[in-house]
């Protein structure tokens, strides 16, 4: 079943609380999803004020006659379950039923600017300004009891929304005490929060809120929402990424019925029509002249072309000692070269967005995860005032990063234009998601490092090759396209991080080459740069430890500091039954022409080396003759400080997981001089449910710590965790992701 929903049911939702404000003339309110509409201010009428000030309670919290609570959050549920883990945090700090709360997300005109969903900071940045805004409106709803009833506030309780005397008594429920007002209070950033001691919903595992509509059809995904009078609209992409229009033929579609405009803007070219699939055929039949460009370098010489790109800046990231005098000193010397492909963000649901523009106005329906962002490059692109400009989130079909979400708002705010703002919707096809996404950016790492007579590490040096720029905004394919205002700066990430080392080496020198440009439009995917940093890293670190004869384990455990640290491997190597031994297996180099080797691999990662630690143990079956990997089980030990939702902190272990051996054993960009080729499942693969391992965990909660976050960190330990194991089984490094069959056959034939 489909769930379908119109504006009027959207933009009126019900719930407890309905908060209503005039934009040109209408009424909108939002609620957690659609619902029957509820009371709300007349159109044109006065509106009720709704704060999105960081630092008011009223950004965050509204609270009705009746008692209950709405939550505004500025994160993003992206299919993590953060709405039930935020949801948790503002119920414990409130004293009410998770049940009680809505959750409103994303709305530019409801909820505050905390910054894009990304980077593992909803709970670790956003939860903690939801708690601190829930604990100030609890005391002053304490203390306004008090004062009602006439006893101290240090002798009353707070239980499921009622303030009531310690010593019994009639209390006060919260509706009552602020119902449908503004608090019209600062949030205290200094205010003292509940003792994780007294905690009842914080730390449990509380069902997701999403799932019971999502496993019923009645979740309304954006690629079903519909609007009354919409249109629907595609856009027709250059055959290479810089191709200049020539010529653009409408005959060629005029008699595709219901097609209602060819829209040309530059080098941007859309189709409008009366429905999807009028709008798919005329993308499909529009005849368009466009200029050759074949400037993308020959794809088998992407290594070389990283290593001539002019070097931009270099940033030093750990700099102790005298890395270059200690590596001629050791007493054994090794180098090695790692890479990681470029890869796309493959989410399962193509983009998809819904855009109108109405008496000056433009609303956008997106599953963008920065929408305070994209509501700035929108107003940038349409040349609007940012207050006429309003974004509205609704989740999409994965994330996993910047993908074409927000392109896809564009390509809907520009064909609305276009036909006198009627509502349009723009469903992305799969190889406009495949094609036209931005990239995770290639990464060139080469290192050396040196160990002394009784195999520590004394020198470690290493250079990585990566694309300047830093998080921020990924410009608007549509604006780029149409010759409109949009960013001119790369944006693939915080990429430099975990660069350097977690552990303690007397000599270490890291520096990141931040190169002038790259192939494709850079953007974050998944544990951006510290995947691909952490793999290099963890790999060498086990390539020094087999030069010492050493155990994998045991050799990072002498070189950690970190009490934190050496905690969690040691519950590692409990919770893998780890076998103490060097890598690789004595009879690794055994039946080199056939047979299945196995073998286990580890890996550590303090994330950011200021934040969430996870250890992890592969154990991987390698055929000999096919150069087939096969990941059987996976074991991790996750510290992410005080955890509010067991249960979802194992939701996004075991997606980081799956996710993570996809990128590691299958995917890969690929391209001609002109164009993306990998535009489908067969030129881009990745994991099938057979090939799911068994995953065992164990989070070690820390109920008195801050929470950290949990979306992004298990990831950057599983490239280099199965590239170890496979080093284990076979005695053969891998050192180039992903280890495809081709790749792991030719590597297991040159060293036999």
């Amino acid at each position: 079943m489909t769930s379908m929903a119109s504006r009027r049911a959207f933009l009126g939702a019900g719930g407890s609380l309905v908060i209503g404000f005039a934009l040109g003339g209408r009424a909108l309110a939002q609620g957690q999803a659609p619902a029957p509409a509820g009371p709300s201010a007349p159109a044109g009428g006065p509106a009720v004020h709704k704060s999105v000030a960081l630092d008011e309670v009223d950004g965050f919290l509204a609270i009705g006659a009746d008692g209950k609570v709405t939550l505004f959050s500025g994160k993003v549920d992206l299919g993590t379950g953060i709405r039930t883990a935020l949801t948790q945090m503002a119920a414990e700090e409130l004293d009410v039923p998770v049940e009680r709360i809505t959750f409103v997300q994303g709305d530019t005109a409801l909820t505050p600017d905390q910054g894009p969903t990304y980077g593992s900071l909803s709970i670790q940045n956003g939860g903690m300004q939801i708690r601190q805004a829930a604990a100030t409106a609890r005391r002053q709803l304490v203390t306004a009891a008090a004062q009602r009833l006439g006893v101290p506030a240090a002798e009353l309780v707070v239980e499921d929304g009622t303030v009531r005397p310690r010593s019994g008594g009639q209390g006060l429920g919260y509706g009552e005490l602020i119902g449908d007002r503004n608090f019209s209070l600062k949030v205290d950033k200094d205010i003292v929060t509940k003792d994780p001691a007294n905690f009842r919903v914080v730390g449990k595992s509380v069902q997701r809120l999403d799932i019971p509509d999502k496993t019923t059809g009645r979740f309304t995904y954006m690629h079903d929402f519909r609007v009354d009078g919409m249109l629907h609209g595609r856009v027709v992409r250059p055959p290479g990424l810089q191709a200049q229009l020539q010529q653009v033929d409408e005959s060629s579609v005029r008699n595709i019925p219901g097609l209602v405009k060819v829209v040309r803007e530059g080098n941007f070219v859309g189709v409008v029509a009366q429905t999807e699939w009028g709008a798919i055929r005329a993308a499909q039949d529009l005849k368009l002249t466009w200029s050759n460009w074949e400037g993308l370098p020959e794809q088998s010489r992407l290594w070389e072309h990283v290593r001539a790109t002019p070097v931009a800046k270099d940033d030093v990231t750990s700099n102790v000692g005298n890395a270059g005098e200690a590596l001629g000193q050791g007493a054994k010397r090794l180098n090695a070269t790692y890479d990681f492909a470029i890869h796309t963000h493959g989410s399962l649901g193509p983009s998809c967005a819904v855009a109108e523009i109405r008496d000056g106005l433009l609303t956008c329906w997106t599953a963008s995860q920065m929408t305070h962002n994209l509501r700035k490059q929108l107003a940038a692109m349409m040349r609007m005032p940012e207050e006429k400009v309003r974004c509205i989130y609704l989740e999409g079909s994965g994330c996993y990063g910047r993908n074409g979400h927000e392109d896809a708002t564009g390509d809907a705010a520009l064909l609305s234009r276009a036909v006198e703002g009627r509502p349009v919707r723009v469903q992305w096809m799969r190889q406009d998601e495949h094609g036209w996404d931005p990239k995770g950016p290639p990464t060139l790492i080469d290192l050396r490092g040196a160990i002394d007579a009784n195999g520590n590490i004394t020198a470690w040096q290493s250079e990585f090759f990566i694309p300047q720029g830093a998080a921020g905004n990924v410009a608007l394919v549509p604006a780029e396209l149409a010759g409109l205002p949009h960013e001119e700066s790369m944006a693939p990430g915080n990429i430099i991080q975990n660069s350097a080392l977690p552990y303690s080496v007397p000599n270490v020198h890291t520096v990141c080459h931040r190169l002038e440009n790259t192939l494709f439009k850079p953007s974050w995917i998944r544990t951006p740069g510290r995947m691909q940093n952490t793999y290099a890293n963890e790999c060498f670190l086990d390539e020094l430890a087999a030069e010492a004869g050493a155990d994998p384990m045991e050799f990072r455990l002498r070189h950690l500091k970190d009490e934190r640290g050496l905690e969690l491997m040691r519950r590692l190597a409990v919770l893998s039954r780890w076998e103490s031994r060097p890598s690789p297996r004595r009879d690794a180099g055994a039946s080199n022409g056939g047979g299945t080797a196995t073998g286990r691999g580890v890996s550590y990662v303090k994330y950011e080396l200021n934040r969430t630690y996870v250890g992890a143990v592969a154990e991987v079956e390698v055929d000999r003759g096919s150069g087939d990997i096969r990941v059987k089980r996976f074991f991790v030990v996750h510290d992410c400080g005080q955890v509010i939702n067991p249960d979802g902190v194992r939701n996004q272990i075991e997606g980081n997981v799956l996710h993570t051996i996809s990128r590691t054993l299958k995917e890969e960009l690929t391209w001609d001089r002109s164009m993306v080729t990998s535009l489908d499942w067969g030129s881009y693969p990745v994991i099938t449910f057979p090939e799911v391992p068994e995953i065992v965990m164990e989070l070690l909660d820390r109920p008195g710590e801050r929470p950290w976050g949990a979306g992004e960190p298990s990831a950057a330990v599983i490239p280099s965790a199965i590239s170890n194991a496979v080093f284990d089984a076979t005695g053969v490094r891998l050192r180039s992701v992903p280890f495809t069959p081709p790749r792991v056959k030719a590597a297991l034939q040159q060293a036999s």
